[in-house]
């Protein structure tokens, strides 16, 4: 694989994701709202969010806000900011401190993870109002789609590995289609931070809470840096620190997630007997296998039944490792397929990977992705020759940050990668199984706070706020502003899904 990841291994990669849908969804409102609402300056219109991949909807107060692109020039291009309240459910008035839920990626839009949001928080939600910002450069925020020349959406294709030189052309391509609509140099964290003050100002709100998610958490530490005196608490789920290259440590916490999935398997005797031990070695020669001499599959398509034929390549089955990891669910199906395709059946493996890169397609908005890492990351990454003998192998942060060559950069604050301190209330979390923010991310974070506490997730993996008990932790946290003081009990039941030892499922 050398250099080069399958267009599903990047998506994988790309894909930080703020929190996944776990945990009972939470009923909307019981009757409709018609009436315009106004946070201070900012005018909010009844609307209806999700309902998209099967998530039910939610209703809500949705507006617009409008900042400068470039704070510089005012007089200059104005962009508008999408954003929706999901107002408190409680009887009688809210607690006039909501809470900013900040997305994952970098590249998700915050309004279109409303349901999953409104779930997690559901607690929280009874007494403080949700406030969902799309990013500059993400959802209905100016974003930075690419576009072909028609005015087309522009995509890499999915099923097969982008070599550095198409990588550099796709982004050449979607650079050239942001002409006269947005300048990339100001689609960084930094300038999403200073678009939260400015709507924190003009709604009228002191203080507000913060709740960030995989890259959010960056967005968070960023924000309670620059304005402590305007930040209540703070929640972050799926911690990177501040000094963290996104995108350069991937391997690595990837064959650290594999190796605990594979302890699991180790612990049970059916799951030894029937699928065999050392699963890293096994995906290690079954990527080198296929990715000599790939093999056409024939399967049935996951989501509409209908016959399809792909080509499954060893990067493909590397990117699939990581993405599944993402869902300890979905991860307990790893050693079966593995096993399965080492006895020449891939239609398990190939149907799984098609579920994945249609999850992961449509969820990042690249051009803004690219604005981020690009400014933020590229420069500080270093090859790490110890990641050449992962499953993903060394090319991960190579393909990663191909398109930083060509794509135009912004600027970053000298102490931007300072490590967070601070005396504010901080509950981090991490899911024990995290294949990119794994707990130690969250450990080294919390050593710069004063009035923090981690909790670590057992069996769980990327995005723990809607898993178990933790939305009635959470709304205890931000209640309290007590970190210390929260009864975590309830979270000893979290346990791990067994590895399935056939497509029935584990043994009882």
């Amino acid at each position: 694989m050398n250099a080069r990841l399958t267009g599903t291994a990047l998506g994988a990669a790309l894909l930080l994701a703020a929190c996944q849908p776990t945990g009972d969804t939470a009923p909307t409102a019981a009757t409709a709202d018609t009436a315009v609402h106004h946070l201070g300056q900012v005018t909010l219109q009844p609307c209806v969010l999700g309902g998209d991949n099967g998530l039910p909807t939610v209703e809500a107060q949705c507006g617009q806000f409008e900042v400068a692109e470039n704070p510089a020039q005012p007089q200059g291009r104005r962009i508008k900011l999408n954003l929706a309240r999901l107002p408190a459910t409680g009887k009688g008035d809210a607690q006039p401190d909501p809470v900013f839920f900040l997305a994952g990626g970098p590249g998700q839009a915050a309004t279109r993870l409303a349901p999953v949001v409104n779930a997690a928080l559901r607690e929280v939600r009874k007494q403080r109002d949700l406030i969902l910002v799309d990013q500059r450069g993400t959802g209905d925020s100016n974003p930075l789609d690419c576009k072909d020349a028609k005015g087309a959406p522009l995509e890499l294709d999915a099923t097969r590995t982008p070599t550095d030189a198409e990588l550099a052309g796709f982004a050449r391509q979607c650079l050239a289609s942001l002409a006269g609509r947005a300048d990339p140099r100001f689609y960084t964290t930094t300038h999403a931070i200073a678009d939260l003050e400015a709507l924190r100002a003009a709604m009228g709100v002191d203080k507000i809470n913060l709740v960030g998610g995989s890259y959010g958490t960056r967005v968070a530490q960023q924000y309670a840096m620059r304005h402590p005196a305007h930040t209540r608490t703070v929640v972050i789920d799926g911690v990177a620190p501040n000094r963290l290259v996104v995108g350069g440590e991937f391997a690595r916490t990837l064959e650290r997630a594999l190796q605990l999935q594979q302890a699991q398997c180790a612990k049970l005797p059916q799951c030894q007997q029937r699928l065999g031990g050392d699963l890293v070695a096994r995906l290690k020669a079954l990527k080198d296998k296929l990715n000599a001499a790939p093999v056409e599959v024939a399967y049935r398509d996951p989501t509409t039944n209908e016959p399809r034929r792909d080509t499954l390549s060893g990067d493909l089955v590397a990117g699939l490792a990581q993405g599944v990891s993402y869902m300890p669910q979905v991860a307990a199906m790893l050693p079966l397929v593995v096993s399965e395709a080492e006895q020449g059946r891939y239609e398990s493996l190939m149907a799984i990977a098609r579920i994945w890169s249609g999850q992961v397609g449509g969820q990042m908005n690249r051009g803004m992705q690219w604005s981020v890492v690009c400014a933020e990351d590229a420069p500080r990454y270093r090859a790490d020759p110890a990641d050449d003998a992962t499953v993903f192998g060394g090319g991960m942060g190579k393909l990663f940050f191909a398109a930083c060559a060509t794509w135009t950069k912004g600027e970053v604050p000298a102490d931007f990668h300072a490590p967070f301190k601070s005396s504010l209330p901080t509950l981090l979390l991490s899911g024990e199984l995290d294949p990119v923010t794994p707990p130690a991310y969250a450990d080294e974070v919390a050593k710069g706070l004063g009035n923090a506490r981690h909790l670590v997730l057992r069996g769980q993996a990327h995005g723990t706020m809607g898993t178990g008990c933790m939305p009635k932790l959470l709304s205890q946290f931000i209640e309290s502003a007590d970190p210390k003081a929260l009864d975590t009990q309830c979270l000893d039941s979290l346990t791990y899904t067994p590895p399935f030892t056939s497509f029935n499922g584990w043994e009882p």
